[in-house]
């Protein structure tokens, strides 16, 4: 089973620099996509591109047009769709969808950013801590789980070029990087990535500031997690850096684990 997760930053725009026709090259069985940033009917006016052949594609736009929203793209159909990870205020901003297949559940999440300032940094912290009993509750009722997506945090001084320079900032505060090891160290969820993958400067995301894609000075901060259930099933992981769809590289990640049509 190959999962990808994607950061498009836009999926109108990550279309015009390719990112369909290289999806279309992956054979992946799921597909999760972040900050789409449209409304689903502006996607509709081109549903031959935003809704590819060969997938069944689902979206949570965010109320707000251009902003945020999350979606899959699944070969099998689906037994469920759930839309939202239960709270109003970031459910809103169109940030978790689920499909589960049998006893396994995929899911596209946006975690918000609190780079722009303390009012979305404490909202960032609200929406952990909304989010930490959601994982407690997939770890618990016995399904497998992989949650993809942009975190907005990057783990260890290992998944961030200039951590020293960083550790008063968001994405790599203390606290933020406290919940990921609450996450990792005491959930048991497993970093998919890092299964497979212990070198460091392996980036998912780069400023548009300097030359911060050219010198590699990147974060890691797109993962897929998966439950305890699933620790070891990982055989491949990659960043894909080929091509320029956004801010983001895609992760893809390859597993042990049949996918029930």
């Amino acid at each position: 089973m190959r999962i990808i997760s994607a950061n498009t930053n836009g999926i109108r725009s990550a279309a015009k620099k390719g990112f369909f026709d290289w999806m279309k090259q992956q054979a992946a069985d799921v597909v999760c996509i972040q900050e789409t940033k449209a409304q689903i009917h502006q996607l509709e006016e081109d549903r031959a591109l935003f809704f590819p052949e060969g997938y069944h594609c689902y979206y949570h736009d965010a109320e707000k047009k251009g902003y945020s929203g999350v979606a899959i793209y699944a070969r099998a159909v689906p037994d469920q769709v759930i839309i939202g990870m239960g709270n109003a205020e970031f459910d809103a901003e169109g940030r978790y969808i689920e499909a589960r297949f049998g006893n396994l559940s995929v899911i596209s999440l946006y975690l918000p950013s609190g780079s722009s300032g303390d009012e979305r940094q404490q909202a960032k912290y609200r929406c952990m801590t909304h989010f930490l009993p959601v994982m407690e509750a997939m770890k618990a009722s016995g399904r497998d789980c992989v949650i993809c997506g942009d975190w907005n945090i990057a783990h260890k001084n290992a998944d961030i070029k200039n951590w020293k320079g960083n550790l008063k900032n968001s994405g790599f505060l203390p606290e933020e990087r406290a919940w990921l090891d609450k996450l990792f160290d005491e959930l048991g969820f497993v970093d998919g990535f890092r299964e497979v993958n212990q070198e460091a400067e392996q980036y998912t995301w780069w400023s548009n500031r300097g030359q911060a894609w050219a010198k590699n000075v990147g974060w890691r901060i797109d993962y897929q997690i998966i439950t305890p259930s699933l620790k070891g099933t990982v055989k491949a992981a990659a960043i894909y850096k080929d091509e320029r769809f956004s801010d983001h590289a895609p992760l893809i990640l390859d597993y042990g684990y049949p996918l029930q049509p």
